[in-house]
Order: C-alpha cells, then structure tokens, then sequence
C-alpha cells in the first residue's frame, strides 16, 4: 500500500478535531437550549457543563422535567447519530466528508447512548440530575434507570459493530491486516485520543471543578465514552474477520486539506481556553 506523501494522518485528525468540537460543546448548547425554551436563569456555558435555574420544577410534567433537567440533549445525540448513519448508508459524497460523518455520527452516539449507560448503571451525570428532579416517582426513577442501562449498554456495544462496518468502506484490500489498521487507526482511534485528550482538559478548567460540583474522576469517567472508538479501532484491525464482500468505495483523503485543519486547530483551541473555563451568561 502506497503511504508516500499521503497526508489523510492530517486530514482525519482534522474532521476528527471537527467532529469532537461540534458534538461536545454541541451537547452543551442543547441544554443551554434546553433551558432558553423553558425559561430557566442562565448562569454558565462552557464545555462540560451548562449551569442554570429553573424557575419551579414543581409545576413541571414528568416528561418536562426529564428534558430540562438534563435528559434532552443525549436523546437528540442519539437521534442525531441515527440520522448520521442513515446518510452514510444511503448516500454517496466525497471522501473527506464520508470520513468526518463517520466521526460525527460515532461521537453523536457517544454522547447519547454513552449518558444512557452511565446514568442508568452509575446514576451519574445528566441523568442523575434527572432523578434529583423526580424523587417522588421512585418507580419513575427505578424504570428510567433500568431502561438506560438496557439501552446504553446494547448501544455501545452496538456502536463497536457499526463503526467496524464503516470501516470498509475505505479498506481497498479487506484480507491486508496493515491497511485494515491503517484506516481504523485515522477513522476511529483518532476520535478516541482527541475527545479524551480535550475533555480532560476542559474538565480541570471547567468552572464546575473549581466549585466542586464536578471532580477529575467524574471527568474521567464522562469521557471514557470515547471507549466506542477503541473497540472500532480493534474490531477492525485485529478481533473481527473482514467482511465476505468487501466494500470499498473510497480512498481516505491523501491530499492535505490545511483549511479543515487550520479551523479544526481554532475551534480546539477556543474549545480549550475559551469553552473550558466557561462564559458567564448571568
């Protein structure tokens, strides 16, 4: 396999920079929205956390309560994943953007099945939040957490099936086991050493920390969601056999795209230093 003056290392840590930054600070901004709808008080938005007070939950459905304490954004990250790979099923496009909705639609269902698992096993994160709101519907509470646990457990794990899939879509020779790794390392490891690597970094500086509502180790588990793209990575490379029929449509992008990339590093970096440490709303 020719990798000579092959720059798609470049162009995948890119969309993978791209993908990262629209799903996490995205998953925020759903709250922040969230919030805006039911006119709660906002307080901050930043990378990890959206801080807000709702004016009276007692006055709230239910239903209401789960969206706006916290549940609404990881079902519109599962929606949004389904509809990712939907497009990718049905749709030809070009290399570089099969390459990016593969992210995207992997880090979308990171962030929707992923809170699933994690509030339903470990009553963690936002929906923990939920069942703070719910506490006279101890059978409410009880359903949610079993059907989280359920759901977000089947999810990922079919996650790692999904993204091994997507995977062959780029893999020209399915028996050559260095160029299965080669396109699982740029397609999905990728995403797994970004998203890691920034949300611990948001997580030290994210305003939530310093108050002490959030810690290192929530942190780290938060972002152990990324783990989907391990085991994609793994799938592929070295546990899953290749497919009988090999399905090759595209070669991953070899020619530098330095826009995407000079972006993909911005975004990071306002991520970083401007979304970490939070902006103040109220």
């Amino acid at each position: 396999m020719e990798t000579r003056k092959d720059l798609s290392l470049l162009n995948c840590t890119a969309a993978a920079m791209l993908a990262c930054f629209i799903t996490v600070p995205g998953h925020e901004l759903l709250h922040l929205l969230t919030h805006m709808v039911y006119g709660s008080k906002l307080l901050w938005y930043s990378a990890g956390a959206v801080d807000a007070i709702v004016p009276d939950y007692s006055v709230l459905s239910p239903f209401h309560r789960i969206m706006v304490a916290g549940g609404s954004a990881s079902i519109l990250n599962t929606i949004f994943g389904i509809i990712l790979l939907i497009v990718l099923l049905k749709c030809k496009m070009g290399s570089l953007t099969r390459v990016f909705l593969t992210q995207l639609m992997g880090a979308q269902f990171v962030q929707g099945v992923g809170y699933f698992l994690i509030g339903g096993l470990f009553g963690a994160g936002d929906w923990g939040n939920v069942y703070a709101q719910l506490t006279e519907y101890p059978g409410l509470i009880t359903f949610l957490r079993i059907g989280l646990s359920v759901a977000g457990a089947a999810g990922i794990v079919a996650l790692f099936f999904i993204l091994n899939y997507m995977s062959y879509y780029f893999i020209e020779n399915k028996d050559d086991k260095q160029e299965r790794r080669f396109v699982a390392f740029r397609l999905h490891l990728l995403v797994l050493i970004i998203g890691f690597a920034v949300g611990m970094i948001c997580t030290a500086l994210s305003p939530m920390t310093k108050t002490g509502e959030l810690s290192i180790g929530l942190g780290f588990l938060y972002n152990m969601m990324w783990i989907p793209f391990f085991w994609g990575f793994m799938f592929t490379g070295f546990i899953v056999k290749p497919p009988k029929k090999g399905r090759f449509l595209y070669l991953l992008p070899r020619k530098g795209n330095y826009v995407l990339a000079a972006i993909s590093v911005i975004l990071v970096l306002v991520e970083i230093f401007v979304l970490g440490p939070g902006i103040k709303l109220g």
